[in-house]
């Protein structure tokens, strides 16, 4: 129990902090991190890769890759990868858009669906149309929206804790 609370102040202590000291490409790629930590892949016993792709954000796709490139994520190892296609989400576990490729996102969503890729994006209303997981600034702080159809139809598997902390659609 210990661990999943401090777990949950993590994420939310990086939302809280959103403002004032780290840069966002940090704390969007701390929190990507983390939401890794609370969904399940069907396939996470197998061993392998487990790619994360990043579209558009150069910052957090350097974040990612010099923090968790190559450790392990269970029996499979992370591969963090830049992103030049939608075709090439078709590999991932995880894709996040970065706002400024936003326009991509429909094809990235065509490209994956049916397969266990969770999508994060980072712009207004893709939550509502078919993100697993959105980040949104509320209130002056980062939040999250969920959508959990997106979630389901992917055949990912979200905890309670992290669904709990969500703005769920």
């Amino acid at each position: 129990m210990k661990r999943i609370s401090f777990a949950v102040l993590v994420i939310c202590g990086f939302a809280a902090s959103a403002q004032t000291e780290k840069p966002m490409h940090e704390i969007h790629a701390q929190m990507i991190y983390n939401f890794i930590k609370y969904i399940q892949w069907p396939n996470d016993t197998e061993p392998g890769e487990f790619v994360v792709g990043i579209i558009g954000e150069d910052d957090v796709f350097n974040y990612l890759k010099g923090y968790y490139d190559g450790k392990p994520k269970g029996a499979k190892k992370y591969s963090i990868r830049k992103l030049s296609s939608a075709e090439e989400s078709a590999v991932c576990s995880v894709v996040y858009i970065g706002k400024n490729k936003s326009g991509q996102f429909e094809n990235i969503k065509n490209t994956v669906t049916g397969k266990p890729v969770l999508t994060i994006t980072d712009s207004f209303n893709l939550g509502k149309k078919g993100s697993c997981i959105n980040f949104k600034v509320l209130d002056g702080k980062l939040k999250f929206e969920l959508n959990q159809a997106s979630v389901t139809a992917s055949t990912l598997k979200v905890a309670n804790q992290l669904s709990s902390m969500a703005i769920v659609l």
